[in-house]
């Protein structure tokens, strides 16, 4: 029996690089991705680009090449997964002041970062009882799955990641001077950015995960994974497993929160109407209009046609 690959090609990408006249580099690059018929979102600030696109093999490779004739970035850092249908709706390049929102404005990922670790070698570093091993991505995040062991900083936004690190400093570092801090997230733009921040607090052993946890789920062995749970990711799979499988979240259209299994048994649970997370935030007319809004996908899904309702919003 052949198997065959799904159709479409999801690409997220980022590269920490000084970018100047960021309307020029916009708009040629949003003509490129138009062209080629890509869609999703990618960011542009004076200190790089980032972001996940989704179409053909052929215009994915088309856009890549444009972007990888910016400066700085012809070692553009990529990830690779398969969709069986387009995560994105629409096709948007946007300019700000940051790629990845820290609000830290002395912190300069360009010039002083962290070492990198490769995902074959991650397990070793994480063995070690003296590594202190941080996520650095949001709560919601994390609760989906984490590396065995990792601390959870239960922070809501990758903007409270400096403050929680400075009222946590102490404890943390237990002491020590110099200890080795191991940090990750979902595609590495995050922790990268995170070990910027650590080296400017006077901290040298800092290391962070290459390429993140997707290309730690597409490099590792499960039988060797010290993954426990699935890793969410900001389009419409939600959530992916080891070799990059969609996995068994579902996303609530209410407060775009991931829904686990367990959680999509609760009464509380209507699909894209409300879960757990958020009923008792919302009204009764809120949610008499998201079941409109639910009503009208699956009628637009029942023809065959996209309904922009149902798009994801963008979150750091």
């Amino acid at each position: 029996m052949t198997t065959t690959r799904p159709d479409i090609c999801v690409a997220a990408l980022y590269r920490f690089t000084q970018l100047d006249d960021l309307e020029k580099v916009r708009g040629t690059l949003l003509e490129q991705c138009r062209d080629a018929g890509t869609k999703g979102t990618i960011l542009l600030a004076p200190e790089g680009i980032n972001g996940t696109i989704a179409g053909t093999d052929e215009a994915i490779v088309a856009v890549l090449a444009h972007i990888r004739a910016l400066p700085g970035c012809a070692d553009l850092g990529v990830k690779f997964a398969r969709a069986a249908e387009m995560p994105f709706y629409r096709m948007k390049v946007r300019i700000k002041r940051e790629i990845v929102t820290m609000g830290e404005p002395d912190i300069d990922p360009v010039r002083d970062v962290g070492d990198y670790v490769a995902p074959e070698d991650w397990n070793v570093l994480i063995s070690d009882p003296d590594t202190i091993l941080i996520d650095t991505r949001n709560d919601y995040e994390v609760a989906a799955g984490t590396f065995e062991n990792a601390i959870d900083p239960k922070t809501p936004s990758f903007r409270d990641f400096p403050a929680w690190f400075r009222e946590n400093r102490e404890a943390l570092l237990d002491g020590r001077e110099n200890p080795r801090i191991a940090m990750f997230c979902t595609g590495g733009i995050r922790c990268e950015k995170a070990t910027a921040l650590l080296k400017a607090e006077g901290l040298e052993e800092v290391f962070h995960l290459k390429g993140g946890i997707l290309k730690y789920l597409e490099t590792v062995d499960p039988a060797d994974s010290r993954w426990i749970g699935e890793c969410f990711v900001f389009d419409e799979r939600v959530t992916i497993t080891h070799g990059l499988e969609r996995g068994s979240h579902v996303l609530c259209r209410a407060c775009r929160m991931p829904v686990s299994p367990a959680k999509q048994g609760s009464p509380f649970y209507v699909e894209g109407v409300s879960c757990p997370a958020c009923y008792d935030t919302r009204t009764e007319e809120q949610r008499r209009g998201y079941a409109e809004r639910q009503r009208q996908s699956e009628i637009a899904a029942a023809r065959g046609e996209a309904h922009v309702g149902a798009e994801l919003s963008s979150r750091d």
